[in-house]
């Protein structure tokens, strides 16, 4: 299993440096930061800061969307983020969910989003591609592929993951879940004719080490997070198409506050049980991690990323990797079935 961690992006420079650095050291692979450009601070700046001190770590958004900005423009950054890195750059891409609220406009469709993600991938590694009716290149990308990973949920979603990205980000950590997801996943992988081995599977949530029930509160603002997801699920499929654990707890959501979008202690979790946390998250003691995520990877999971945004950073990404990496480094996911 590889591991991952999430940035949001209103951490000062010179924190965003260290936490980056203090991930890579702990064996962290991966580098996420969300891209909201309203609420938080502009994405490709901070990556390029990323960038600029790491050695050998991935890095991406988790996620963008096909709208903020004209896929073309996102091909450019990524390219020349390639370029600075060396080829370490990955696309995480949404139909875009507070980076549009926010806004007052609606999430794009699925439509637009598999053509945005194959438009920058294309384009990022030096194809011509066709964009609105015109054929344009980007002559300059140096020679690095892109791997794009899709942010989704639904069956329909989850089914374009499996057609057109090379991994799935899956926000949530409960097992049972996430296998119903990496299921459509690899169902749309198979119709498309590709290997399902090839697809890889995130699962993104907070962490965080601790007495259970002393740490819940510092991680319930993400089943809210989720919520909204939830809601739009429910409105396109119907409650009765999809699972229970997944739709039973948004019952009572009273709404939801974008400009406390992620933030730990936000009144926009007061509708969400422990129950909730304690399945959507990862949290506990340094066992109770290692026991999850055994069974994620059990779930088909291969990267578990870290939603670094609930305080104690530092305490997190030291016990990751002084712990739980260390336990977890050589645990495959589930064979495929």
């Amino acid at each position: 299993m590889e591991f991952g961690f999430t940035l949001k992006p209103n951490v000062a420079f010179d924190r965003l440096v260290s936490l980056t650095r203090l991930a890579e050291r702990n064996g962290f692979a991966y580098g996420w930061i969300f891209d909201s450009h309203v609420l938080w601070k502009e994405a490709y700046t901070l990556l390029t800061l990323m960038v600029q001190n790491t050695e050998r770590m991935r890095l991406g958004t988790c996620v963008t969307n096909p709208a903020t900005r004209d896929p073309s423009v996102t091909a450019s950054a990524l390219a020349v983020l390639q370029l600075l890195s060396k080829g370490r750059m990955d696309l995480g891409i949404g139909r875009g969910d507070s980076a549009r609220r926010v806004m007052g406009k609606k999430p794009t469709t699925l439509e637009d989003l598999e053509r945005a993600t194959l438009l920058i991938r294309d384009l990022c590694e030096g194809r011509e591609a066709d964009h609105e009716g015109t054929r344009i290149r980007l002559d300059w990308a140096g020679p690095y592929d892109l791997p794009a990973w899709i942010a989704g949920y639904g069956p329909k979603a989850l089914a374009i993951t499996g057609r057109v990205a090379d991994g799935a980000i899956i926000q949530l950590a409960d097992p049972s879940l996430v296998g119903w997801c990496v299921g459509l996943a690899r169902d749309g992988a198979r119709a498309a004719g590709r290997d399902v081995r090839e697809l890889r599977i995130m699962s993104a949530a907070p962490a965080h080490v601790g007495k259970r029930e002393a740490v819940r509160d510092r991680v319930r603002w993400f089943p809210a997070l989720v919520s909204n997801h939830v809601v739009d699920l429910v409105k396109r499929y119907g409650e009765s198409s999809l699972p229970a654990d997944l739709t039973a707890y948004v019952r009572g959501r009273p709404g939801y506050d974008y400009q406390h979008h992620a933030e730990s202690g936000s009144s926009n979790a007061a509708f969400v049980d422990n129950e909730s946390v304690d399945r959507f998250c990862v949290i506990g003691e340094v066992e109770e991690h290692v026991a999850k995520l055994r069974a994620l990877a059990a779930a088909g999971v291969t990267q578990f990323n870290v939603y670094l945004m609930s305080g104690e950073e530092e305490k997190v990404l030291e016990a990751y990797g002084r712990e739980i990496i260390p336990a977890l480094k050589e645990l495959q996911p589930s064979a495929i079935a």
